[in-house]
């Protein structure tokens, strides 16, 4: 059951390239969109020589990523309260991806959420905004995150895991809003010990950047100023000199900024990815429609938003110095050749790749309980400040 679930996590055909990607259409919620012209607009087009943005794509789902990177999705679910047992109002399908839905189940039942299932040859990268999953691995680790917690974990030689999205309130809403991010390993890491890492959120660090309207968060790397906490030791981000950053960015209407060049200059790759807002001008270019944008990570770039804008504008900029190696991928698995593909399928059939210590596949923890990371059996108890969750810390 795992391994079926495992496959449908992403489109189900082994490809092998060096970049391979998934590219599904575009859900309906993307379409396009004019913003009123503005003062900002009128300004920064006139600098539209700049040869800082190299491509501007229509955004997919999941984001169409660069190397390193293999996958971002964005989770914005508006989950109802939940009842006694943290349950969604409906029954899931298995498979419940619909865009234009409120709410998601993905492949839950009645909490939505990812049952157990397995991956090996990368890592996720699980930074939240609201809301809260119940983590459980193979391994025996555990944990309860959410409201700007970061997650990281190395599948390598490989792993199970189960992410669930209890509805914890039963009074309120239970708005979920997350990136989870993919981050391959290079053939020499893919056969790795698992690790996991939590970063609890106020040891998460942020910025503002330009006139003070641009709050920056630094999941990965560093940028102005602020640092990125340290991610698994076998990652690609642990060594300095991969250049890895993972930046979200939230721009008020006329505010702008300049996001400086990367320290790996053109040897990195960098991709901003603007998915909420009226529109923005990234490198002189007026940017209407929800888009991938490549960037020269050589060089700066200017980031203006409209005065005339109703509401904030979300950004994720990804980069990194590309691993350079083929990419064979199917479903769970991430590895080089099609014969390590069919060994995982293997291993994992024959191995469980550990087996499930877990009484249920879809695990959940008590409605009450507070954040915490359970690692190599010691519990760590997170930050409190969730109302009804009990926690050893008062702030966020």
């Amino acid at each position: 059951r795992a391994l079926r679930f495992a496959r449908l996590l992403t489109d189900p055909g082994l490809r092998t390239s060096p970049l391979a990607r998934p590219s599904p259409r575009a859900p309906a919620r993307l379409a396009n969109f004019r913003p009123a012209r503005s003062r900002t607009q009128s300004a920064t087009r006139a600098m539209s020589g700049s040869t800082v943005v190299r491509k501007v794509s229509g955004l997919q789902f999941p984001f169409q990523t660069p190397d390193p990177f293999l996958f971002a999705v964005y989770h914005n679910d508006e989950y109802p309260a939940g009842d006694e047992q943290m349950r969604a109002p409906r029954r899931g399908n298995g498979a419940d991806f619909d865009p234009n839905a409120p709410y998601r189940m993905y492949h839950g039942d009645r909490v939505p959420g990812f049952p157990q299932h397995p991956h090996r040859g990368f890592e996720t990268v699980t930074a939240t905004m609201q809301g809260i999953v119940d983590h459980t691995d193979s391994l025996g680790n555990a944990g309860r995150y959410g409201h700007g917690d970061v997650q990281w974990m190395t599948a390598g030689s490989g792993i199970v895991h189960g992410e669930m999205f209890p509805l914890v309130h039963a009074d309120t809403p239970n708005h979920l809003r997350l990136f989870q991010i993919w981050l391959n390993l290079p053939s020499r890491k893919k056969m790795t010990d698992p690790a996991f890492v939590m970063h609890w959120a106020p040891d998460v660090q942020t910025a503002r950047a330009g006139d003070g309207d641009v709050e920056v968060v630094v999941w990965a790397g560093s940028l102005f100023g602020a640092k990125g906490q340290p991610p698994p030791p076998d990652s690609w981000a642990a060594d300095p000199a991969n250049d890895v950053g993972i930046y979200f960015l939230t721009a008020k209407p006329g505010s702008s900024a300049s996001l400086p060049p990367a320290d790996g200059g053109a040897a990195t790759n960098r991709t901003m990815y603007f998915f909420e807002g009226d529109g923005v001008v990234v490198g002189g270019r007026v940017v209407s429609s929800k888009s991938a944008i490549e960037l020269d990570a050589s060089q700066a770039c200017e980031i203006a938003v409209p005065s005339s804008a109703s509401t904030d504008t979300l950004l994720l900029v990804l980069q990194g110095k590309p691993i350079g190696e083929p990419v064979a991928q199917h479903g769970p698995f991430v590895m080089n050749t099609r014969s390590e593909i069919q060994r995982a399928f293997e291993d994992y059939q024959n191995t469980r790749f550990g087996g499930w210590p877990w009484p249920k596949d879809a695990m959940t923890f008590p409605k009450d309980k507070g954040r915490f990371a359970l690692v190599n059996g010691v519990e760590e108890p997170g930050p409190g400040g969730v109302a009804g969750l009990r926690g050893h810390r008062t702030e966020l």
